[in-house]
């Protein structure tokens, strides 16, 4: 008769459990400083944008006169009504300013509320809101890799492109928030990891290669729930800004005719690609665009067997906003997953982070220098987070037999079980 090893069984679990509660009972010195830290760091953010002259003059107040244009039921896209806005708010904005969203209408709904505000007000709610999706975001990336001990997520929050998107009251960590809580719901709660979606939605030109995987994947598979989710989301997020402004998608498609984005200098690689062959050719501009999406399919196609988004997301994230037909500084937050991921596997591969230091500290100092975002010193961090990203997680010898397939603490318990259930007990010992 053949019976299940039960005493090991439960040594297992216990050795499981025991690990698990002492990784909750160390305390950590340096934890410690580092959240005094960021809570300094959280409250001199706040105190930026609680000044009235620093809150009128942040790109967050552009947000915030759209807002006030839709509650007032005008046109979101209107340059002229939207300057009178913010000059009588205090900022000093003029006509030669680029006062137009290139969000799209289903975007809107996120400055709904900083219509009902005021301008000092919004920015408190804003950086408010802003921090708390970073936290969440962070804290998300931590679980999905494990909870691992060495704190690397805290990188997080001095990630240069994070820090720049809190001072200047940009989108980016919203972006962060909607492509981190898909990685995080896509196989638990498919429907909301669609639903998710919809922040990333606020900027899609920064996901084409990584919406082009998306696609492939969701047809592969069969399974549309993540489809049906972020459907439902942009299709009520449209309505209601139609309920504000029915002629919205005229205003907007005139308000981005008239703009004359490509004689805006954007710091990014498809702008330089247009620049340097043929400045008047727009169409270049979305040329490596298109690229990207061709190479995310083959991605896709050549791992789809093992995919993994939480493996396999980062390095589409790096390439979207590369070959993306215009990107700010700012715009790089949605690379966190990818940052983090790197860090991880360099660390438990025994590499150097130094390398990433240095790229990081570079950019940070131009954050805190003040270095303008339409500033060509910008140019160089979406293809260095890509480059250290490769040499992050690259491969060796030694890494296939120890890091390149490493399961998680959980998964090595549960093979674990599985084969004590597996074995039977001698003969003899019935």
């Amino acid at each position: 008769m053949a019976t299940y090893d039960g005493g090991a069984m439960t040594r297992v679990s216990d050795a499981s459990t025991t690990t698990q509660k002492d990784r909750k009972s160390k305390t950590n010195p340096w934890r410690i400083v580092a959240a005094v830290l960021m809570v300094a760091v959280g409250i001199g953010i706040l105190s930026v944008a609680m000044s009235g002259s620093e809150a009128t003059n942040r790109d967050y107040t552009e947000y915030w006169a759209v807002g006030h244009q839709l509650v007032h039921r005008g046109n979101p896209y209107d340059a002229a009504s939207i300057l009178l806005i913010l000059q009588a708010a205090g900022s000093k904005a003029t006509e030669h300013t680029h006062m137009i969203l290139r969000n799209p209408p289903s975007a809107l709904f996120i400055t709904l509320p900083l219509g009902f505000v005021s301008v000092t007000t919004g920015a408190v709610v804003w950086s408010l809101a802003l921090i708390a999706a970073l936290m969440a975001s962070i804290r998300m990336l931590w679980i999905m890799h494990d909870r691992p001990e060495d704190r690397l997520h805290l990188i997080g929050y001095m990630f240069p492109p994070v820090l720049a998107c809190l001072l200047a009251g940009q989108l980016g960590i919203f972006l962060l928030l909607g492509v981190t809580l898909f990685i995080y719901f896509q196989k638990s709660k498919p429907y909301l990891a669609g639903t998710a979606l919809m922040l990333c939605a606020l900027k899609p030109h920064l996901f084409m290669p990584f919406g082009m995987a998306l696609i492939v994947w969701m047809g592969v598979r069969k399974d549309y729930r993540v489809l049906i989710g972020a459907g439902a989301a942009v299709l009520a997020s449209t309505g209601l800004i139609l309920c504000l402004d029915p002629a919205v998608f005229l205003h907007y498609a005139h308000g981005e005719k008239g703009e004359n984005i490509q004689a805006l200098f954007i710091p990014c690689m498809s702008v330089l690609f247009r620049v340097v062959l043929h400045r008047s050719a727009v169409w270049l501009q979305f040329l490596p665009m298109f690229v990207g999406c061709v190479w995310a399919i083959w991605y896709f196609s050549t791992r789809r067997a093992r995919w993994s988004w939480l493996d396999h997301g980062p390095l589409l994230l790096l390439v979207s906003v590369l070959v993306a037909p215009y990107a700010w500084f700012t715009d790089e937050s949605i690379l966190l997953p990818a940052i983090l991921a790197g860090l991880y596997r360099a660390s438990n591969a025994g590499r150097s982070l130094l390398t990433f230091g240095c790229i990081a500290g570079v950019a940070l100092i131009e954050v805190l220098a003040g270095v303008p975002l339409p500033s060509g010193f910008y140019m160089w961090t979406a293809p260095a987070w890509l480059a250290w990203y490769l040499y992050a997680v690259r491969t060796t010898s030694s890494d296939v037999a120890g890091v390149g397939e490493c399961k998680t603490h959980n998964e090595l318990v549960t093979s674990k079980l599985g084969q004590l259930k597996g074995q039977k007990v001698p003969a003899d010992a019935e």
